[in-house]
Formats: structure tokens, sequence, C-alpha cells
């Protein structure tokens, strides 16, 4: 019998070889296969992440190509379940409005989105970080509440968000090598332990995948949507726990805790999450931000708060 403990790890694979798109290139495929939007400008979005290129397309909308062809794994899933979640979420999200084809020497299957207008969230731009927590929290719980059944199952077309966290045990301890010296290597590893033994359910529930600053907008420093649905599926949704650490204050955590009402194993597998991407953040970049978060993990595992 497979149960959530011994289910197999599954092989992330060979990195993801990423291509590159210019503007001409999306304004070809636009004109080509949607001649109602021909002749609108396009320009690249500033900061258009990684896992997919996003550029404008007039002002009101945004085409977004995957960047590989792992990455090209979650357009189908966004076209299919972004019309089911969007009306069941308390805030917007971006609803595919149209579906490309591969064409002018872009390989992969591509979508256009609406434009949802606002500022990357960040530490200085919330207005009110309890606040924020709570409309967070109060986004995922409705999230969550949506009928999980048929929804997509961990797998290669989200890293498996939402699987074991023993996937990514052998980039953590790469991290953690790297580290020694310079952190506290016994108690991140003292952490990530508690979270491997953390038990989970096995109760499929939706999750984001990916609740990070960036994909969080802000409307004069108050939650106003949430984007980049690239990573969802339904599973274990303790990985959109970890903006806990990685974004939210004190307070705002234990805001965001009591009204997602989050039990200890759930917790303790969001803080693991949260301490493999800050370790390999800090591993890769050895920036102040990454340290910061690493002392917020640190700290509230110490104390409870």
């Amino acid at each position: 019998m497979i149960t959530p403990e011994n289910r197999p790890v599954p092989d992330l694979g060979p990195a993801p070889q990423r291509i590159a798109v210019d503007a001409e290139t999306v304004r070809r495929m636009v004109g080509e296969q949607f001649p109602r939007w021909a002749g609108l400008p396009v320009r690249p979005v500033a900061h258009g992440g990684w896992d997919n290129f996003t550029f404008h397309v007039g002002d009101d909308l945004v085409a977004r190509l995957p960047s590989a062809a792992e990455y090209a794994l979650a357009v189908a899933k966004e076209q299919r379940w972004l019309p089911v979640l969007a009306p069941r979420l308390p805030l917007p999200v971006p609803v595919p409005l149209a579906a490309g084809k591969p064409g002018a020497g872009y390989p992969f299957p591509w979508s256009i989105q609406p434009w949802l207008d606002g500022r990357p969230a960040s530490r200085d731009r919330i207005a009110d970080p309890v606040r924020f927590a709570v409309d967070l929290a109060g986004f995922l719980a409705a999230l969550q509440e949506v009928e999980a059944a048929d929804g997509p199952q961990p797998g290669k077309h989200n890293w498996f968000r939402g699987a074991t966290l023993r996937t990514y045990e052998p980039s953590a301890e790469r991290a953690l090598a790297a580290l020694d010296g310079r952190i506290d290597a016994g108690l991140a590893r003292e952490i990530w332990a508690a979270a491997l033994s953390a038990r989970w359910d096995g109760r499929d529930a939706w999750f984001h995948g990916d609740v990070a600053a960036g994909n969080l907008l802000l409307d004069d420093g108050e939650l106003t949507a949430v984007i980049d649905f690239g990573t969802c599926g339904v599973g274990d949704p303790s990985c959109d726990t970890a903006i806990a650490w990685t974004l939210l204050t004190a307070d705002g955590r234990r805001a965001f805790r009591e009204h997602l009402a989050v039990d200890d194993g759930t917790w303790a597998r969001g803080r693991g999450w949260a301490l493999w991407k800050t370790l390999v953040s800090a591993a890769r970049t050895d920036d102040e931000d990454a340290h910061r978060v690493l002392g917020e993990i640190f700290a509230e595992y110490r104390t409870g708060r």
C-alpha cells in the first residue's frame, strides 16, 4: 500500500535547457495566430520571470511563453484549471484568454492572459503586515477549499511541489555543504530533519506552489492579485506556507498561521520548504536577504514565534 510516507522520491532530472525569445518573435506569433490583436505593440515585461518569458501585448494583455520544454508542461494545466479556480478565489488571478501554438521558430505552447496591474510585494511596500498576512491566508484557504479530486498531481509540470520534501534533499545537502562555516549548519540540519519527519495525512488540497513576493501584487500596499500558477497542483499544501518565513514579519507570521489554521506538521514541513529555498539561494548568491530569512527561520524554530 502506498502511503504519504513510502511514496517513491521523484527524480528531478537535469536542469532545463532554456531558450531565448524576443519581442519580434512574439509580435509575429500574435499577428499570425490572433489577428484581433495584430498590430498591438509588444515589449518585454520588466523582471518578467525565469520559467516563462512575459511580454506586454498592448496595455491590457500579456503573452506568457515557457522558457524550456519542462516549463511548457504547465501551459495546458493553466488553460484547464485557472478558469475553474478563479471564480472560487477572493483575489484576481491570470485566467488565460487564448492558447498559443508553436510558431515563428518558437517551439512550445504559450498563453495570452490579461495584464494584472500591481507592484510585486516586498516588506517595505506592504502597508500593514498583519492585514497582508490575513488576506494572503484567506486566499490560500479559499484555494485549499476547491475540490481537489481531479486536480493535477505533483509531477514534472510543477517540479513535484505538493510531493515529499525528500525530492529536494540532495540540493539541500549541497547547499549546506557550501555554507558550512558561514551559517549554523547544525541547526539547519535539525530543522530540515524535523520537516522531513513531519507527517502529512495524505489528503490532497489545491496549492499555488510558488507563493513568493514576485507573485503577490500590491496596490497602495495591499494585496490585490496573485499570479503565476505554473507550479500549482493538488497534494500536500505545506509548500505554500514557506512565505511565512520568506516575506512575512513575526506578527504577520502568527496571524497567517492562525487564519489559515495550520497544524504543527504542516507548519514544520512549510518551514522545511522555506529552509530549502533559502539555503539554495544563500549558497548560490550569498545575498543579504537570504541570510536575513535564514535568521527568521532559525529564530522562529528556537522560540516558536
